[in-house]
């Protein structure tokens, strides 16, 4: 931590940014904790978003061979 910043009493991993006045975190173990989350949650988006096309491919393809055997 830099001179720059000013302690928040009563919050180690916190620090206030005096010029722009933003509370900073500054706890590596939440940030690693927080970066940790949002990977998993895009991971968790993609596999949504993978089995809705598939899905909907598969939905094309039932009706496609509807269309064929009528």
């Amino acid at each position: 931590m830099t001179d720059r910043y000013v302690k928040v009493k009563g919050n180690p991993g916190l620090v206030r940014d005096p010029v722009t006045n933003a509370i900073l975190n500054v706890d590596q173990s939440v940030l690693m904790r927080q970066k940790q989350r949002n990977i998993a949650h895009q991971k968790e988006k993609a596999l949504d978003d993978k089995i809705n096309r598939l899905e909907n491919d598969l939905s094309e393809i039932k009706d496609l061979l509807k269309k064929l055997v009528s």
